[in-house]
């Protein structure tokens, strides 16, 4: 009978077909019909039995998985899965999954495996999206298509992508930065860079140990850079008091630092993103490019709300830069919309 469920049209009737962004930072899932119905951090706390043969079981995933971050004891190791947008540790993220969608399609009488669309991002190689549709497989899809991250971000920040002008998109995520062009419904140039969230906040722990000698988590870093971070130099100087461990005394201290310091901090990954866009740019037919220049480009992801990062992008190219409304779950929309249109749209969706 579930065989039959899983493999005939009727399983489309009874099937919770999602769609999900499975993000370095968090993982957010659609729902056919329902809309965004999960967005948690894509961390895992790992326990590991006492003895020789101690085996391993997932503790918490997601949020109060990521709330362990950094106070862990020696049992329990919190971590994330997924590195770069692709994935880092595939027995791990896959049981991730399985608890997730267990979370928003809880098992029941009479229904089908999901059918399932997950993002990818675009430079990921054949390995990598090979280990991700097998995830998907291992925990428990029907059906898995993979849609390239530029398309899904354009499609959630509903860009007209099947006409023929050039529509440019720069999705800013926790692993990856996105740059695409999208024409008739396909990418044109999309360019790649594993730069994103994770490295802004890697550059802000790296610039406090330089110069203040103080050592500060990944939670406090990522704090610090929504508080006071910015792309730009502004007019108003913020400060924020930060606690952290003095590296030469071994013992806690609180600082405070600027706006302006944490701007020459990320002003490496910075220059990345920008060296990025530029690419896109010098690659795009000239045609696309003239759109370009007419309708400027949107920013989509989590670091688009960096303050004034679309006036960086706008002093470097000279171009109009929209952020997207909702940046944060502009990419799970748009694989959301493939999802709803899976029949009828095929060339939107990734090759392995």
């Amino acid at each position: 009978m579930f065989n039959f469920l899983n493999n005939n049209i009727l399983g489309n009737y009874f099937s919770t077909d999602m769609a999900i962004d499975l993000g370095t930072a968090n993982t957010l899932i659609y729902v056919h019909g329902q809309g965004i119905v999960l967005d948690e951090p894509s961390v895992v706390a790992i326990r590991e039995e006492s003895g020789a043969n101690g085996k391993k079981m997932i503790q918490q995933v997601g949020l109060a998985a990521k709330q362990m971050l950094g106070r862990t004891p020696g049992n329990i190791t919190a971590i994330r899965p997924m590195k770069d947008g692709v994935i880092a540790d595939f027995t791990v993220t896959e049981q991730m999954l399985k608890m997730f969608i267990r979370k928003v399609n809880p098992p029941r009488l009479f229904s089908a495996n999901p059918r399932i669309v997950i993002c990818v991002p675009y430079g990921s190689t054949q390995v990598e999206r090979r280990a991700i549709r097998e995830a998907a497989y291992g925990a428990g899809a029907r059906k898995v298509e993979l849609i390239e991250e530029p398309m899904a971000a354009a499609l959630g920040a509903d860009l007209p992508v099947e006409s023929p002008t050039g529509s440019m998109v720069v999705d800013i995520g926790g692993g990856t930065t996105e740059v695409g062009v999208i024409s008739l419904g396909g990418i044109v140039y999309s360019n790649s860079v594993r730069v994103g969230g994770d490295k802004f906040d890697e550059a802000i722990i790296n610039y406090i140990r330089r110069n203040y000698g103080m050592l500060i988590g990944e939670p406090t870093a990522e704090i610090i850079k929504k508080e006071i971070g910015s792309a730009f130099p502004g007019s108003e100087v913020r400060e924020i008091e930060v606690k952290g461990r003095n590296l030469a005394e071994g013992i806690p201290r609180s600082f405070t630092i600027s706006s302006n310091e944490i701007l020459e901090a990320l002003t490496e990954p910075l220059n990345s993103i920008v060296s990025a866009v530029k690419s896109a740019l010098e690659h795009t037919p000239p045609e696309l490019g003239a759109d370009i220049a007419d309708k400027g480009m949107v920013m989509t992801g989590g670091g688009a709300l960096l303050r004034d990062i679309d006036r960086l992008l706008m002093e470097e190219t000279g171009l109009s830069v929209i952020v997207a409304d909702d940046p944060l779950t502009c990419v799970v929309r748009g694989a959301g919309i493939a999802l709803e249109n899976m029949d009828r749209t095929i060339g939107i969706f990734a090759r392995d």
